[in-house]
């Protein structure tokens, strides 16, 4: 007789599966267990670290990229309803045009870092009856701040001044100025200022001419160069005489290409 052959098996039990709890990510256990003062102090020192440095690249940025507009552009143009001004590089300016600019405002362009010692403490021995503001501070004012005397101004125009004669050269300086001085009412930049009181474009200035542009800059909107009074007249003169002793001196040589 056959045995009957069983065969035991064992039945596992299936057990319950457990509720997966949700992962924390690193970053945010990280974050959370930073105390706040922590974070507050460290985006307090990225703050002091970049904003400088946000600050230099955006005055350094002009040295190679032609500021569009200034504050004084804008806001003469919403005044006057638009603005006369075209962009013209260093080549299309007259040299005597440039040797005039700086014989007229800052005859020693060449020799300061921004500041004209001599003129500062002439200009207090004259109790202030004449500026001593460089080409260098006027392009400041220009490119970067608001028209008008104020100490708040004055002290910018003193932190940025330095900044500019660091990381542009004098030739860039000279040409910015050139292109966003006021020349007139509502006629900004050399290019406007040649043909709108001349007919002719900026590298085509006679010396007379360009001495006559460069007497008008410190009170533009109360002086014509094509019409000047005797006094200007003599005053462009000088200019001229001085603009061609520049030349000999050699005064020119930081700006000339």
């Amino acid at each position: 007789m056959a045995r009957r052959s069983t065969t035991k098996t064992t039945a596992s039990r299936a057990k319950p599966a457990r509720k997966a709890k949700p992962r924390k990510t690193a970053g945010r256990k990280a974050s959370s267990s930073v105390p706040l003062r922590q974070r507050l102090r460290r985006a307090w020192k990225w703050t002091l670290i970049g904003l400088p440095v946000t600050l230099f690249v955006g005055i350094a940025a002009p040295s190679v990229l032609n500021p569009p507009t200034t504050f004084t552009m804008w806001s003469e143009g919403r005044r006057l309803g638009m603005v006369e001004h075209v962009w013209v590089p260093m080549e299309a300016i007259a040299p005597v045009m440039q040797r005039s600019a700086v014989a007229a405002e800052d005859a020693n362009f060449c020799l300061h870092w921004g500041f004209d010692m001599r003129a500062i403490r002439g200009a207090l021995a004259a109790n202030g009856r004449y500026g001593a503001s460089t080409i260098t501070q006027q392009t400041v004012k220009n490119v970067f701040l608001w028209q008008g005397r104020s100490w708040p101004r004055k002290a910018l125009e003193a932190v940025i001044t330095p900044v500019v004669e660091l990381t542009w050269s004098k030739r860039r300086i000279l040409e910015v100025y050139l292109n966003v001085a006021e020349f007139g009412e509502g006629i900004f930049g050399i290019d406007a200022a040649a043909r709108e009181h001349f007919g002719v474009p900026p590298a085509r200035l006679s010396p007379s001419q360009a001495a006559a542009l460069a007497v008008i800059l410190p009170n533009p909107k109360e002086r014509n160069p094509a019409n000047l009074s005797p006094t200007l007249r003599r005053r462009a003169n000088q200019v001229r005489d001085g603009a061609a002793t520049i030349r000999l001196d050699n005064r020119d040589d930081c700006f000339e290409g």
